[in-house]
This record gives C-alpha cells, sequence and structure tokens, in this order.
C-alpha cells in the first residue's frame, strides 16, 4: 500500500513538475557557472599572537579589578567595526574584506578553575599579497592593544565620574543623618539618660514618699478639725462665717445699739404702755439697727464686691455674729487647719499628676532607646557607605597611574602560503545535479503543502477523526464513458462495481440516521466536491435495493443534471418557480432506467433562491414528499457559496457533506463542521468522492476505457 505521504508527492508533481524541473535546472546550471570558473589565486596566511600582561607593581584594588576584566575581551569587542575600519582607512582596503579574512581565537575560562586555560590570543589574515597580510595583521594588532588600553581608561575614567557623582548626595545623607540624632538627643537624651542612671526611678519613689506624708499631715489636721467641731458645734464654713461676722467693727457697734436699745425697751417697759411714743420710738431704733445688721452681714458674706463670697446664710445673724473670744480663737483655729488642709489636697494632687508623668515617660523609654538606636544605625550605615566612597575614590585615583593596555606582542606576523586544492569539474556538477534534485522536489512538495487541500483520503480520514465526525463511506473514482465532463456520471447499470460503496454509504445512513429517517440533506464546502453524483447514485442504489426515493435539486444557483439520469427539465419552470413547486405531479419526474427513483429537477439557475427555498410551497412539497417516500435525497448548493443549504435543512433529517481529495480545502470544511456541530444543525456524517481506490470488474463487464488502474485517478467527475 502507497504512504499518504508519497501520494501527496505524486499529485502535487502532477501540477507543479515543470515548477519543479525549472528549479533542477536553475540549480545545474549555477553548479555548471561554479565549476568552470578559473583556479582562484593563491593566498597567504600571516600567523601573529597578542598576550595578556599586567602592571609590574599594582597597589590599588581598582587597578587589578579593571586589568582583571581587560583579560575578558572577546572576538565580538577585538573584532568590532571600529578597529576594522580604523585599519581599512590606514591601509585602504574594504572593510568587508578584512573582516572575512581575519581569524582570532580568543582563550577560554576553564569552567571548573575560573582561571583562562591559556594567555595567548591568535590571529590570522589572509591574503593573495604576502607583504599586504603582514600589515594588516600588524596594524590590527596595534588598534587591538590601543582599543584595550582605551577600554581600561574607559572603565577607571567611569568609575571616578561616578563615585564624584553620588559623593555629594551620600555626604548629604550622613548629615542629615547626623542632624537628626542631634535634634532627638536635644528633646529624648535626658529622659533616656535618668532611666539609665537611675535618676527617673527615684524621682517616682521620691514622688510616692512625699504622697503618704502630705497623706498622713492631711489626717492629722482632719482629727483636728473633727475635735474643734465637735467643741463649737460648727463646721468649717459656719466657723468660718461666724468668725467673720464676729469680727467686723460696724456688726460689733450696730449689736451694741440693738443691746443698748432694749436694755432701755426692758426698763421702760414696767412704766410705759407699748403704745408710748417712746416705747414705739425705741422700737424703731431696735428695728433699724437689726435691718442695717442683716444689710451688713449680707455684706460680709457676700465680699462686697472686693473679697470672694463666704460659704453660708445670714440666718439668725445675732447669733452667728455673737462669738466670744475664745470660741471666735477656736473658730478661727479651724479655718486656718482648712486651709492648711486644702493646701496639702492641692500639694498631693500634684505629686499624683508628676508620679503619673514620670511613670509614662519611663514607660517610654524602651521605644526612645529603639529610635535613638535605629537614627544611630542609619548614621553609622551612611558614614560607612560615606567613607567606603572615599575609600573607593581614593584607590581609584591611586589606579590612575597602574592603568595600561592589557594586551602586548607576544608574536610578530609570519607569513605561509594557503595550499588550494584543485576544482574537481565532475564532482561540482554531481553536487549540483544532486543539490538539483532535492531543491526542485523540495519545491514541488513545498508548493503542494500550500494549497490547503486534503491531498489524499487518509488526510480528509485523519481530520474526521480528529472532530470525532463520521465517516459514512468512501467512493472511488467514476470513469465517464464518453469523456464528457459535463455529463454525471451515474450508476444506471445494475452490474456497476461502484455500486457495493454506494450501498455501503446507504446503509451507513440508514443505520446513523435511524428509524425515522427519510430526508437527508447533501452538500459539500465548494463546487467541485461532487456532491450532484453522489446524490444521484445513492438515489439509484437507494432504488435498487427497493425503496421510493425521491431526488430534489434544491441548488437553484444551478442548472439541472438531470439529463445524465435520462430526464428532460421543464424549460417552463424557471419562469413561475413557485408555481412549479406548488403541482406536485407535474415537478416529480420517473427515471427511466431505475426503477423506484423519481426526480424533482431544478427550475435553476434562478434569483431570489432563498426567497423559494423559504417559500410555503416548498414546505408544502417536502412535507408530502416525506409520506409519499421512503427516501429523499435534497441536493442544496456548497456551504462556501451561500446559506441556501441552512435554510432548507430544518426540513431535513440530518446533513451529510462530500469531501473529495485534491478539492476539498482543509479550513473551509473545518469551519464548516465546527458551524453545523455548535449550531446543533444535525450533522450525520461526511462521505469520501473520488477516492483512490482500485475497482474490481466482474469478467462478464467491459469496463470503460477510461476506467484501468492507470487512467482512473486522470478521469474527472463533473465538479457540481
Amino acid at each position: 500500500m502507497t504512504p499518504p505521504i508519497v501520494k501527496r508527492y505524486f499529485i502535487a508533481f502532477e501540477k507543479y513538475k515543470w515548477i519543479g524541473l525549472a528549479s533542477f535546472v536553475l540549480v545545474v546550471a549555477g553548479s555548471t557557472v561554479v565549476a568552470i570558473q578559473p583556479e582562484p589565486p593563491a593566498n597567504y596566511i600571516a600567523n601573529a599572537a597578542l598576550t595578556y600582561n599586567r602592571p609590574p607593581v599594582s597597589f590599588s584594588t581598582t587597578g587589578s579589578e579593571i586589568q582583571q576584566q581587560g583579560q575578558e575581551l572577546n572576538e565580538q569587542v577585538l573584532l568590532s567595526d571600529q578597529v576594522i575600519e580604523t585599519v581599512a582607512k590606514k591601509l585602504n582596503i574594504n572593510p568587508k574584506k578584512i573582516g572575512m579574512n581575519v581569524v582570532i581565537t580568543v582563550p577560554k575560562k576553564n569552567p571548573r578553575t575560573g582561571q583562562l586555560d591559556s594567555t595567548i590570543i591568535e590571529l590570522k589574515y589572509k591574503d593573495n599579497d604576502p607583504k599586504r597580510s603582514v600589515e594588516v595583521l600588524r596594524s590590527l594588532m596595534q588598534a587591538m592593544i590601543k582599543l584595550s588600553g582605551d577600554i581600561n581608561s574607559g572603565r577607571l575614567k567611569a568609575i571616578i565620574e561616578k563615585i564624584n557623582q553620588r559623593l555629594p548626595q551620600s555626604k548629604l545623607e550622613l548629615q542629615a543623618a547626623e542632624k537628626k540624632l542631634e535634634q532627638y538627643d536635644r528633646t529624648q537624651r535626658p529622659a533616656i539618660l535618668a532611666s539609665e542612671n537611675g535618676s527617673l526611678l527615684a524621682a517616682v519613689t521620691s514622688s510616692q514618699n512625699q504622697q503618704r506624708q502630705i497623706q498622713l499631715t492631711i489626717a492629722g489636721i482632719n482629727a483636728q478639725i473633727s475635735s474643734l467641731q465637735d467643741k463649737l458645734g460648727l463646721n468649717v464654713s459656719q466657723a468660718y462665717v461666724s468668725s467673720a461676722l464676729s469680727a467686723d467693727p460696724i456688726l460689733i457697734g450696730l449689736r451694741s445699739q440693738i443691746y443698748q436699745v432694749e436694755s432701755q425697751i426692758a426698763v421702760l417697759r414696767k412704766d410705759l404702755r407699748p403704745e408710748h411714743p417712746t416705747m414705739i420710738q425705741l422700737q424703731r431704733q431696735k428695728q433699724a439697727a437689726l435691718e442695717l445688721l442683716q444689710q451688713r452681714a449680707v455684706e460680709v458674706v457676700g465680699g462686697g464686691g472686693a473679697a470672694a463670697p463666704l460659704t453660708g446664710n445670714v440666718s439668725n445673724i445675732r447669733a452667728q455674729s455673737n462669738l466670744d473670744p475664745a470660741r471666735q480663737q477656736l473658730a478661727n483655729q479651724m479655718v486656718a487647719l482648712q486651709t492648711q488642709r486644702e493646701t496639702l489636697q492641692q500639694q498631693l494632687a500634684q505629686q499624683v499628676q508628676e508620679e503619673t508623668r514620670l511613670r509614662q515617660v519611663y514607660s517610654l523609654i524602651p521605644n526612645k532607646q529603639l529610635e535613638r538606636s535605629r537614627l544611630e544605625q542609619e548614621v553609622a550605615l551612611k558614614k560607612a557607605i560615606y567613607d567606603k566612597m572615599q575609600a573607593k575614590l581614593a584607590d581609584a585615583r591611586t589606579a590612575e597611574a597602574e592603568t595600561v593596555t592589557s594586551l602586548t606582542l607576544a608574536r610578530l606576523p609570519m607569513v605561509v602560503a594557503d595550499a588550494v586544492k584543485p576544482k574537481k569539474m565532475s564532482v561540482t556538477l554531481a553536487v549540483g545535479g544532486f543539490m538539483g534534485l532535492v531543491i526542485g522536489g523540495g519545491v514541488i512538495f513545498l508548493l503542494g503543502s500550500l494549497e490547503g487541500t486534503f491531498k489524499t483520503r487518509e488526510d480528509i480520514r485523519e481530520s474526521l477523526k480528529q472532530r470525532e465526525v463520521a465517516l459514512l463511506g468512501e467512493i472511488p473514482l467514476m470513469p465517464i464513458d464518453d469523456l464528457d465532463q459535463a455529463v454525471i456520471p451515474a450508476l444506471l447499470s445494475s452490474d456497476s462495481p461502484y455500486l457495493e460503496f454506494y450501498e455501503k454509504f446507504r446503509s451507513n445512513l440508514r443505520r446513523l440516521g435511524g428509524k425515522n429517517f427519510k430526508i437527508v440533506l447533501m452538500t459539500s464546502v465548494s463546487k467541485t466536491e461532487g456532491k450532484t453524483t453522489s446524490a444521484y447514485n445513492l438515489g439509484i442504489a437507494s432504488a435498487r435495493a427497493g425503496k421510493r426515493t425521491l431526488i430534489i435539486e434544491t441548488d437553484l444557483r444551478s442548472p439541472s443534471g438531470c439529463s445524465s439520469l435520462k430526464v428532460t427539465p421543464d424549460p417552463d419552470a424557471n419562469i413561475e418557480p413557485l408555481h412549479y413547486y406548488g403541482n406536485l405531479s407535474e415537478c416529480i419526474r420517473l427515471v427511466p432506467d431505475v426503477e423506484n427513483l423519481y426526480i424533482i429537477p431544478s427550475p435553476g439557475p434562478v434569483r431570489q433562491s432563498a426567497a423559494i427555498l423559504e417559500s410555503s410551497e416548498m414546505r408544502r412539497l417536502l412535507e408530502d414528499v416525506r409520506e409519499r417516500y421512503d427516501l429523499v435525497i435534497l441536493d442544496t448548493s456548497p456551504l462556501s457559496l451561500s446559506n441556501d443549504a441552512l435554510l432548507i435543512q430544518p426540513y431535513s433529517d440530518g446533513i451529510v457533506i462530500v469531501t473529495r481529495p485534491s478539492y476539498t480545502q482543509e479550513n473551509l470544511l473545518g469551519e464548516a463542521i465546527d458551524q453545523l456541530v455548535d449550531s446543533e444543525l444535525g450533522l450525520i456524517g461526511t462521505v469520501i468522492n473520488g477516492a483512490d481506490i482500485l475497482v474490481s470488474w466482474p469478467d462478464s463487464v467491459e469496463p470503460s476505457p477510461a476506467s484501468s488502474p492507470q487512467e482512473e485517478l486522470s478521469v474527472g467527475a463533473k465538479n457540481n
């Protein structure tokens, strides 16, 4: 069995053999031109070598690092465009020629030790002039040595410039960090030191001791006040008021006047009646004195606007202002003790606040210490960076006197002749012929691959398998007796060997379609797969199986092919297509050579085919034939040309897509299958038409001239 790739190549060879032959001729012609070229002139190779060097004495780390980096120059740097152009300009040579003829070998690093395997850089230059090859190689070496020195100096200069750029910023950052630490010490350092030397805890303890002493003193004063209250029968406020009233001279005078008037009233009461004018006058004097006494008491207790008012009332003013000297002394003592107690209570409250403040300060000491430690670390870090930059700058300044080129001459250029092998014309032509065959065959295969069509039935079968689409049958390419490409090959003979392939197609369709399967819609992705041929022959196979079969040509965009079945279409059908489909008895034709087979020829080509397919006449026609026939085959237009197949799909029980090797486009078939599957439009499967299958003819049947195996692949079927 021939492999599919070989089949694909033979198919592509038939189409593109002249292009492949042209490619072969071009390659052979090119090799012939190369073979007849004269022998090239003798070439000379100049050899030389460079080596890595170090300064005799190195006092700086930067200089050593730069020299170490100078030993890592690669081929791209040493043979840069700058070096080649400099030498080319100096010697007046094409730079491309120098780049093509110079070879440099740079030592590699040992992956284990990290050291160079060698310190020698080998250089070779090929030229047909020995003197010029030496001059070019010498100039290249001088340019490389100068380039190495320039690179080392440039690296050192870049280091110094970078440090000078960053040094001022680093200094400013260090000063800012030191200023932060200084400001923090001004405000928080005393508290931290007090905590560290224990004075803060001592202050807390001292405050607690003072609080206890004040509390003891207040307790003693409270005892004294309580004793005085028991003796006087007055509280502190009452004693304060009574003491103030008893000490007021005006109140003393008013009380004396009241006592005198009361004495006179008591003396005269025995001799005079209360209505006597003298008694009345004395009563008025007493009343006036009492009112003045009351007013003065209000002034004394209220402070008269010049002092703070006293706590108390002025009822029974004579009793409150009539303390004897001993009681007044006790009252004054009680007031003094009260004042002393209030003073001590204020001091106690202040001590409590101070203790609270000290404890709060003490509780924040760890955070302050951490903050100061962070500021100190920041200062130390900034200072370390600044000092490191200063040291690096000093080291780089020292390296200025040490930085030299990393390369020096190891071996002067020497010239040797390059042995040239004579060309062999036969070998060149043989290689050219072989390459021509390879390139020509590759061009043919490439052009075949770029077509985007399935080349063999195996390709179609694999694509359907990947998409999980059923393969209903494979139909071999059918010959046409009279070689008329306009005739559709039909199985009118019952002895045709092709009938078994369509019978297999019909049985698979019936098996997958189910018991109620009656109307099948047959379409393709383009006009070249042979869908009409498959529809006609499927109808013939069904009719010969004893099924009443009807073929309806619903491809209204193409003319009818019913003449291949010896049926004459109605010439006036395209005038009124709806009237044509409305009369079932007039549009149905009986196929004369096949029993049980009927056909409704297409009136096409007609305009507005979509409107006809969606008409009520077409709907009634399909409903009627569903009841009358065992199988109805709808031959529709290709999916890539119109949506007619999708318009009539609701009347069918399933869709079959006809494919054909070398004609079906891969992308179009994939898109059509995905659309039908995603939309759930009832895709049953596909059939491969025109497959390369050998057909065995019975002895009693003579094959037509076009049906021999040698001509089978070259005979076409109708592209419909």
